[in-house]
Order: C-alpha cells, then sequence, then structure tokens
C-alpha cells in the first residue's frame, strides 16, 4: 500500500532571507541583494520569479520605501528607494528618482520582468542612467527550482499527494518555467475542487 502523503500546512510567508530559496539561478542576485553589495541595483526576472519577494526583502534590510503614487515624498525625503516595475511608471519620473538617489548617495533598487536592452526608451538619459547600475538577474528555473516551487505550490493549496510520480509526471509534462508551473498548479486546484477528486495522474492527464 503507498502511504498517503498529506501536505496539511503553510510556508512561512515572512519576508526574509530564511524564507527565499536560494540555488543557482538566483544565487548572485540574491547574495548581491543581501550583502547591500550596490548602491544602484537593476533586478531581471522573468513573472513569477520571486522578483517582488526578493526586493522587498531588501527594502526592510534598507529601510528603504517603494515608489507607489508618492513621486514627491521620496525627493523630499532622503530613503532609500524600491521602484518595483520600471515599466509602470514615467521615465522622466524614474530619472529624476535616479539622479535624487545619486546625489544624495541613497541606494536604489528597479525590477523589471524585461533586461534593460529589451526595452526601448524614448528619455535617453534615462537609458544612460540605467547603464551604471549593477545588473543582477534571476535565471529561468532548473530542475532543482521548478521541483521546489511545484512542492510549495501544492502544500499552499493543500493537496494530498499519494506518490512521488505525481511530481515526475507534472515536471516531465508542464511548461518549465516560474509562470507555467503556478499556471498549472492553479488549473489542477479547480479541476479537483470541481469533481471533487485527489491529485492523481488520471485527473492530472485531463489538463496535460
Amino acid at each position: 500500500m503507498i502511504k498517503q502523503i498529506s501536505f496539511n500546512y503553510k510556508f512561512n510567508i515572512n519576508l526574509n532571507e530564511f524564507n527565499f530559496f536560494v540555488n543557482e539561478t538566483n544565487l548572485y542576485a540574491f547574495n548581491s541583494l543581501i550583502n547591500n553589495k550596490n548602491q544602484l541595483s537593476f533586478l531581471y526576472g522573468p513573472n513569477k520569479c520571486g522578483k517582488s519577494f526578493l526586493s522587498n526583502i531588501w527594502l526592510k534590510k534598507n529601510d528603504a520605501i517603494q515608489l507607489n503614487n508618492n513621486f514627491e515624498f521620496p525627493l523630499q525625503n532622503k530613503h532609500n528607494l524600491l521602484i518595483d516595475d520600471i515599466l509602470s511608471y514615467k521615465e522622466e519620473t524614474i530619472f529624476h528618482l535616479v539622479n535624487n538617489c545619486i546625489l544624495n548617495n541613497l541606494k536604489i533598487l528597479i525590477t523589471s520582468n524585461r533586461k534593460i536592452n529589451e526595452i526601448t526608451f524614448k528619455f535617453n538619459d534615462l537609458s544612460s542612467r540605467l547603464k551604471t547600475f549593477s545588473y543582477l538577474e534571476i535565471y529561468q528555473p532548473n530542475d532543482e527550482m521548478l521541483l521546489t516551487i511545484l512542492t510549495k505550490l501544492l502544500i499552499d493549496k493543500q493537496f494530498i499527494i499519494n506518490s512521488h510520480e505525481i511530481f515526475d509526471y507534472i515536471l516531465r509534462r508542464v511548461d518549465r518555467s516560474y509562470e507555467g508551473i503556478h499556471e498549472i498548479v492553479d488549473k489542477l486546484d479547480i479541476l479537483s475542487l470541481e469533481k471533487k477528486r485527489q491529485l492523481t495522474i488520471p485527473l492530472i492527464k485531463e489538463i496535460l
């Protein structure tokens, strides 16, 4: 008889470096941000790779503030600054904030799901400024990262796993990306609830 494995607990979601899984796909970016190596940092990574999680750890460690609709506040107050998703803001706004950080010797972290050379900037001065930043990248997930994320997501959904073969079956067939893993778990969660069935390979076959 196969022993039933029940994931009936949740991960600690405190934003600190001990809750961020690190391997070769994100090690350099993690160490650079956690050890406060750079004044000016640009963090790139695909969707769902953990950029926001990691940048919020950086924010707390550096007593920084995050740009929302508070453009004037960072200019008038000397705080380290997080700009999460560069494409969400006007280029001129970012340029002035970057200059403010440089002039006041403040740290700034900018994140994006596109590489710098993939962004067409209309404001040339911003493009020039960003070239002086330390470039950090979270790479596409390897096998270890995919398995870790899949395990965490299944735990979060409180799935009951009857066989370790389920992990292998999913990982051999899923889109091997951060978004792909999230998408398949969401679909399995909906299907499992609709059919009131546990997670099995026959159920997975209905999606993959």
